[in-house]
């Protein structure tokens, strides 16, 4: 069997509100909305590629960070690389992000988004 040619077009995330979410996105990355529906909003990279997709789920119940038995889990979590630690994690929470009150690493900063999915800024090449 030969393998089929395959692209990750986007990470979907769960959302109570998907335009908030992908507002809140779009502005923290500086990334555009391509797609803004009431139950379904994408955005991307103006240099095009791989970007991000959020998904009405009416019955979204937020991931707990850091991981406790018996509470929500997350799924996953975006890697964010940043020039200035510092400033990255001040334009977060200007955007609307939270600082986690756990964190783990030094070099590492986990953040909420306004819905609760954790993200990491980390430097690195951007």
């Amino acid at each position: 069997m030969t393998q089929p040619q395959m692209l990750v077009a986007a990470t979907v995330l769960g959302a109570p509100d998907p335009r908030a979410l992908g507002a809140f996105y779009a502005r923290l990355l500086g990334w555009t909305v391509v797609e803004n529906e009431p139950n379904w909003v994408m955005v991307r990279p103006p240099s095009g590629g791989t970007g991000l997709s959020f998904q009405m789920e009416s019955g979204y119940i937020a991931p707990i960070w850091p991981t406790a038995p018996g509470k929500q889990q997350m799924m996953m979590h975006l890697d964010i690389a940043v020039e200035d630690l510092d400033n990255a994690v001040a334009w977060a929470v200007d955007a609307g992000a939270t600082l986690a009150e756990s964190q783990p690493q030094d070099e590492v900063r986990v953040m909420l988004d306004p819905a609760g999915h954790p993200f990491c800024l980390f430097p690195g090449t951007v």
